[in-house]
């Protein structure tokens, strides 16, 4: 075989060779385009900027915040062991198994505990709504799995705590709409994990 032929059979484009489509930093396909060098930095700013307003979108920041009430009297209701879809439990003294406050039952460690205020959508399909509140507990030690409140770059976010392939933290919604992007963290970026949601609760009316 010539030194032709060779240079031939070894050129052109390889089947699934190069980077994946939407692997890069704007996660999906990009496109060459000449500007001005006067223009460049005008470009990359705007480039930063979309970069930014992506990101927040992605946070799903939340910002309200509240602690326990100090003095909380105990409040043990009754809980039915009736299995009922709908409508109320019979009265039934052998459906009443025991009875339940509400307070022990959402918070481990007062003195460790908060609420947050869920603010946009990014977490529904494990049912955190708009809205509804957040049991956060700082004590408690997160592991890969839990949904942890952090705080990136000074911003707050409730995400399920996760690692790529490589080993890297990463954030993970929780919509099935694929309107929010999981969150990959780099060394660049102020992260801390500041607690872990241990539950929710919310009112209908």
């Amino acid at each position: 075989m010539n030194d032709l032929a060779k240079i031939n059979k070894a050129g052109g484009k390889r089947e699934g060779a190069g980077r994946k489509i939407g692997s890069g930093k704007f996660r999906e396909q990009t496109s060459v385009l000449r500007i001005p060098t006067s223009q460049v930095a005008v470009i990359k700013d705007f480039l930063a900027a979309y970069q930014r307003k992506k990101m927040m979108t992605d946070l799903d920041v939340v910002t309200q915040f509240e602690l326990p009430a100090l003095e909380t009297e105990s409040m043990e209701l009754p809980l039915f062991s009736s299995k009922v879809s709908a409508g109320l439990p019979s009265p039934a003294e052998d459906h009443l198994e025991q009875r339940l406050d509400p307070n022990e039952f959402l918070i481990d460690k007062k003195d460790t505990t908060f609420f947050v205020t869920i603010q946009g959508y990014s977490m529904v399909d494990v049912g955190l709504l708009p809205g509804d509140k957040a049991v956060v507990d700082r004590a408690k030690i997160a592991s890969i799995g839990d949904i942890v409140l952090a705080v990136i770059d000074g911003e707050f976010t409730i995400k399920t705590l996760s690692r790529s392939k490589e080993g890297n933290v990463r954030l993970l919604p929780a919509n099935s709409s694929a309107d929010y992007a999981p969150i990959n963290i780099t060394e660049e970026m102020n992260f801390e994990v500041w607690g872990v949601v241990t539950g929710s609760f919310r009112r209908f009316k």
